[in-house]
């Protein structure tokens, strides 16, 4: 008792600091290269080969309509597909030269849909974002896993839901927490795939701010291209598996451009109260 009474309370606040910026990296460099996607037995490509970097720490928002591929341009950067053609590197590092579990290490993905029947308790699924940092069989690191729970669990405001089971949370908070595992995996790069789809005004609004404040490299597919101007740093229009433009918002995002991929009638409104250009849309006539 004496020891732990006789720690400065200073030290033990920088501890907790490291910890958070552990579950927090810095981001790395996305390079594209030359990558394509097709269907192993049929050949039909879905993504025609294409080329785009993204620098430490930016945000890259990926708009299309249904279809455009996407879900399949994510999951080519977070592993699960291997590019038909081309190359996807990472920090400079080719993730197929690498084993998953390492690639685990630099790039963490948030999908759409998300199990609403796991008995896991919250602390449980978060704790599932150290896997890969885990060597042979029931390989934890302790104490330190534990930290770095703690720290995403923090971050993402979850600590009150710890012990609740993944089931018995709102869309919102269960968004939160597969956000915390991936953060307890300590990546470079995110993945979120749709990460406002189906959330409540405010849970959004969350969502968004978490994105803005994470050091990392984030790649994000959104709907809402108003959204997406507002948050990205670069965007890319995909349509029938082609790359239509790529830049920052305010140059790929033209009226005609938006009118030609998403086949409306899109125009730019100004509003008074923000100064801010608001896209608009309606059918084509």
């Amino acid at each position: 008792m004496k020891d732990f009474m006789s720690k400065d309370p200073l030290s033990l606040e920088n501890q907790e600091t490291n910890h958070l910026s552990a579950v927090v990296k810095s981001g790395a460099t996305v390079c594209v290269r030359n990558v394509s996607w097709s269907l192993s037995r049929s050949k039909q490509t879905i993504l025609h080969e294409m080329s785009f970097e993204l620098s430490s720490g930016r945000i890259l928002g990926i708009v299309g309509p249904n279809g455009a591929g996407k879900s399949t341009l994510l999951r080519l950067l977070y592993r699960y597909h291997k590019p038909t053609t081309g190359t996807i590197e990472i920090g400079g590092i080719d993730i197929w030269k690498i084993t998953a579990r390492m690639a685990a290490r630099k790039v963490a993905a948030v999908l759409q849909e998300q199990p609403t029947d796991f008995a896991l308790t919250v602390r449980e699924i978060v704790t599932l974002g150290r896997t890969p940092h885990h060597v042979g069989f029931g390989g934890s690191n302790g104490a330190q896993d534990g930290h770095i729970v703690d720290a995403a669990l923090n971050r993402m405001n979850l600590n009150r839901f710890s012990n609740r089971s993944l089931g018995t949370l709102s869309g919102g908070e269960r968004q939160r927490v597969m956000v915390a595992r991936a953060l307890a995996q300590e990546p470079c790069v995110l993945i979120l795939d749709e990460p406002t789809n189906h959330l409540d005004i405010r849970h959004q609004l969350e969502i968004l701010e978490l994105i803005k404040d994470l050091p990392l490299t984030i790649v994000t597919s959104l709907h809402d291209l108003n959204m997406a101007a507002d948050i990205c740093d670069e965007v890319l229009i995909l349509k029938d598996g082609n790359l239509k433009g790529s830049g920052v918002p305010g140059a790929v995002f033209s009226a005609e451009a938006i009118s030609g991929t998403f086949e409306v009638a899109a125009s730019y409104e100004r509003l008074a109260p923000s100064d801010k250009n608001l896209l608009t849309f309606n059918l084509k006539t």
